[in-house]
């Protein structure tokens, strides 16, 4: 595959980020090999400016008919992911915008700066019907640059104000900030966090996610929001086969320690760009075992690197798989944890659509 890395040495990591390529997008006619031409020494790597651009929307919430995630609308303030994790299944939706699904993934992102206008204007609509909104369907609501735009606190803010429940997923501690507004709409069954932790080994973590908080600070993260009197739950995604598969157990057991009483697992997807980022990402970091984990991932998906169907996708299937689901189940079970659908104690009742004519109720 043609390849746009920003290193005198293709292939080479770059300080800080999480992908080793920066390949052309599939709807590239054109692409652009990579060589060194002298000017850095072999293995040499430099540092990559975050580039962020604002970007006013029309729309915010997305809505999908996936039987396989327990919400049909979400919200994204950004578009790409400063967090850079390496497995990130999406990854390839840089593609549409002309961009890298790799390196361009993590450092060229989008900020939408009108989402809480737009959304308060999409609740108000007649037409709109209340349903839980997700924070963090695509991308991190809490990436680093949010401590600058705020556009995820904005959009809580917006949520808040109009009763409507919502559900947050996210591997930033950062979260922690936006207490004081999801602390009230806990006691009224409006929100509750899911803290996405896959491993408790810090180097694992530092390759894989490399400007997410780390593992013991997201279990923190758990605690303080348990205390604060929010519904905490643990998502354990993605698991790796042979890299963070052997840490389930000790996440939950974690994690339950610290207050979550929920929990979930979504097994390694590699949709598109991803499959190729993510070879070269193991061949580099983990060279000796990258035959056995892609072989294992295989086997997992119907012998393919991904399977997208719908009822297997989040799971896999085979003998591997099945014994993870039965693994997880047992943890789950010996522990105490609600594996039940997520979000189902939120309210949807006590919605009040925004008024923005300043017209009286009739009722």
């Amino acid at each position: 595959m043609p390849l746009r890395t920003h290193t005198g040495d293709p292939g080479a990591p770059t300080k800080g980020r999480g992908s080793t390529l920066n390949p052309e997008g599939r709807f590239e006619t054109e692409a652009r090999e990579t060589f060194n031409d002298g000017w850095f020494e072999a293995g040499e790597t430099r540092r990559l400016e975050t580039v962020v651009a604002a970007e006013c929307v029309k729309s915010i919430i997305s809505r999908n008919d996936s039987p396989d995630v327990p919400f049909s609308q979400s919200v994204n303030p950004y578009r790409g992911c400063e967090h850079g994790c390496i497995y990130c299944y999406a990854r390839p939706s840089h593609a549409y915008l002309g961009l890298s699904p790799g390196l361009d993934f993590e450092t060229r992102l989008f900020a939408k700066t009108n989402a809480a206008e737009v959304l308060l204007r999409e609740l108000a609509a007649p037409t709109y019907r209340c349903e839980l909104i997700a924070l963090g369907a695509n991308t991190d609501p809490y990436q680093p640059i949010e401590r600058h735009f705020a556009i995820t606190r904005s959009v809580l803010q917006v949520l808040s104000d109009c009763r409507h429940p919502v559900g947050i997923v996210t591997k930033n501690a950062m979260v922690e900030r936006d207490i004081d507004i999801l602390a009230p709409m806990a006691e009224r069954h409006l929100a509750e966090v899911f803290v996405s932790i896959n491993c408790l080994d810090h180097e694992i973590a530092r390759r894989l996610e490399p400007r997410c908080s780390a593992p013991l600070r997201r279990l923190e993260t758990v605690r303080r929001l348990s205390q604060a009197g929010i519904p905490v739950g643990v998502l354990v995604a993605p698991i790796i086969p042979f890299l963070t598969d052997a840490h389930v157990e000790r996440v939950l057991e974690a994690a339950w320690e610290a207050g979550a009483r929920h929990a979930s697992y979504v097994l390694l997807r590699l949709p598109y760009e991803t499959k190729e980022l993510f070879r070269a990402w193991l061949e580099h970091h983990y060279p000796l075992k990258a035959a056995h984990v892609m072989s294992r991932i295989q086997a997992t998906r119907e012998g393919r690197d991904n399977d997208p169907a719908f009822g297997t996708r989040m799971t896999g299937s085979g003998e591997f798989a099945t014994l993870l689901q039965a693994r997880f189940r047992l943890a789950c079970r010996r522990l105490g944890y609600d594996i039940a659908r997520r979000h189902a104690t939120l309210d949807t009742t006590q919605f009040e659509r925004p008024n923005l004519r300043g017209q009286l109720s009739l009722f």
